[in-house]
C-alpha cells in the first residue's frame, strides 16, 4: 500500500504546551484579528466577530448512542479549550453551541439545519453513526456548511463539506481480516451487527474480502439487531452451532453491554473463541466490563495505550479535565482531531469560509496527533495506521499488530461495491 512519508521530530516544548507550532503562533490574538479583519476572512455571514467564532457540536448526549459518543463531545471540547488558550483561531476565541441528537436521525438532521440556518456556524464536530451523517450530509451540501466527522465507517462516499477523521473500510476492516487469516488461521467467519448502514455495508465489504477477493475463507452466519437490542439468546445459540474461527462484531451503543456480557454467561469466552470487533472502544468497554471484554481483539486506528509522546500529552490533558478515571477510544482520539485540522486549515486559508477552507484541507499534516501523524488526503479522509489491540481484564487494550506506514485512504475500493 502507499504510505505517507513518516513524520518528522517534534518540539517537546510544544508537546508540553498542548498546541500546534503555526504561522504566526507567537503572535497576540488582537494581531491576528489585526491582519485578519472580519470582511476578509467572513464573506459569507457566518457567525464570525472580531473576536469570537462559532461553531456547533452535534452528538447524542442521550439515548443508546450516549455511551459512545459522550467521549467525542469531550475531546472535541478539550481541543477547543486547548486552542482557545493558545490564542483561539486569526485571533478569534471559538464559541461553542451543543446540541443533541438524542440518538435520533431525524433529529440530527434537523438539529445541523439549526447550526448552520440559524447559528450560522462556521463548522460543526458531530455524528456517530452512519446512519446520522448520512440523515445530515443532505443538509451540509445545501447550506455549505462543513462538518468534521469522527467515526471509523464504511466508505462508499466522499463529500467536499466533510473531513472524515476516522478509518474507513480499506483502513480497518480490510487490514483486520487479513490480520486474523494469517495471525489466527481464522477460515469461517460470523458477522454480526446492528441494523442499520454501516454495520450492514461494512459486513458487506467483510464478505466480499473473506469470500471473493483475498478468498480468506467463507461467511457462516450474517446477523443484524435493531440498536437498542438486548436479547442476544438466540443468536449465541446460532453461533455456538455454527462454531466459526472468528466472530465479526459490529454491534454499536448500549447493545454491547448486554451482548458480551451474554456471551460470557453462555461460555463463550476468549479461551474458547476468537472474536474480532470493529465498534467495541474503551469508551464502550467501560459499560461492558474489561472482564466481559478480556482476551477479544479489536480492529482500530488508536487505543489509550498508544506509547508515543503525544498520547501521553492527551491522555494526561483529558484526565486532568475529565477525571482520571474516563477512557479514551478510538472515536474520541478522532473527534478531538477535528477541531485542531480546522484550525489548520482556516489558518492556511487565511479565512473560515467554507469553501476556503475545504480548499485549504488537503496536505494538512498534524504532527501532535495522539495517533501519531495524520494528514488530509484530496479525498477529505486521513492517511492513518492500522492497529490490532487485544482487551485486558482492566478494560484497555494492549497493541499487538500495527501496520508498518500510514494507509492511503481509498472510500472507493474496487471489488467490493
Amino acid at each position: 500500500m502507499n504510505r505517507a512519508d513518516p513524520p518528522t521530530s517534534i518540539d517537546r516544548r510544544r508537546l508540553l504546551q498542548g498546541v500546534v507550532a503555526l504561522p504566526l503562533a507567537a503572535l497576540p490574538a488582537a494581531a491576528w484579528a489585526q491582519q485578519f479583519p472580519t470582511a476578509r476572512v467572513n464573506t459569507t455571514k457566518l457567525a464570525v466577530t472580531d473576536s469570537e467564532v462559532t461553531v456547533g457540536q452535534l452528538h447524542s448526549a442521550t439515548g443508546t448512542m450516549a455511551i459512545s459518543e459522550t467521549g467525542s463531545i469531550q475531546a472535541e471540547q478539550l481541543a477547543i479549550d486547548q486552542i482557545n488558550a493558545a490564542g483561539g483561531i486569526l485571533g478569534r476565541k471559538i464559541k461553542v453551541i451543543k446540541e443533541d441528537g438524542a440518538s435520533d436521525w431525524p433529529t440530527f438532521a434537523e438539529k445541523s439545519k439549526k447550526l448552520l440556518v440559524n447559528d450560522r456556524a462556521a463548522a460543526v464536530f458531530g455524528c456517530w453513526t452512519s446512519a446520522s451523517r448520512k440523515a445530515v450530509l443532505p443538509v451540509f451540501e445545501k447550506e455549505n456548511g462543513l462538518l468534521y466527522y469522527p467515526t471509523f465507517y464504511e466508505g462508499l462516499e466522499q463529500s467536499k463539506n466533510v473531513i472524515y477523521t476516522g478509518q474507513e473500510a480499506t483502513q480497518q476492516i480490510i487490514y483486520g481480516l487479513d490480520w486474523a487469516a494469517k495471525e489466527k488461521k481464522a477460515k469461517s467467519f460470523f458477522l454480526i451487527g446492528s441494523d442499520y448502514i454501516w454495520p450492514r455495508t461494512s459486513s458487506k465489504i467483510a464478505r466480499a474480502h473473506i469470500e471473493r477477493v483475498a478468498k480468506l475463507g467463507k461467511v457462516v452466519g450474517e446477523e443484524y439487531y435493531p440498536l437498542g437490542h438486548t436479547n442476544f439468546n438466540s443468536l449465541i445459540n446460532k453461533i455456538k452451532v455454527a462454531k466459526p474461527d472468528c466472530i465479526y462484531a459490529i454491534v454499536v451503543g448500549g447493545s454491547n453491554v448486554a451482548f458480551y456480557k451474554q456471551l460470557k454467561a453462555a461460555g463463550i469466552t476468549a479461551d474458547k473463541q476468537f472474536l474480532l470487533t470493529i465498534s467495541v472502544t474503551e469508551d464502550e468497554v467501560l459499560g461492558i466490563g474489561g472482564e466481559n471484554m478480556a482476551g477479544f481483539f479489536a480492529s482500530m486506528k488508536y487505543f489509550q495505550s498508544l506509547d508515543n509522546p503525544n498520547n501521553k500529552r492527551f491522555v494526561e490533558a483529558f484526565k486532568a479535565k475529565y477525571g482520571a478515571k474516563e477512557v479514551i477510544g478510538d472515536v474520541t482520539q478522532a473527534a478531538y482531531l477535528g477541531p485542531w485540522l480546522w484550525k489548520m486549515a482556516v489558518e492556511k486559508a487565511g479565512s473560515f469560509d467554507v469553501n476556503a477552507v475545504a480548499k485549504a484541507s488537503p496536505g494538512i499534516e498534524f504532527k501532535d496527533a495522539p495517533e501519531g501523524y495524520v494528514k488530509i488526503h484530496d479525498n477529505h479522509h486521513l492517511w492513518s495506521k492500522a492497529r490490532i489491540g487485544l482487551a485486558l481484564p482492566d478494560g484497555q487494550y494492549k497493541v499487538v499488530a500495527e501496520s508498518p506506514g500510514l494507509i492511503e485512504p481509498n472510500p472507493f475500493p474496487k471489488g467490493y461495491q
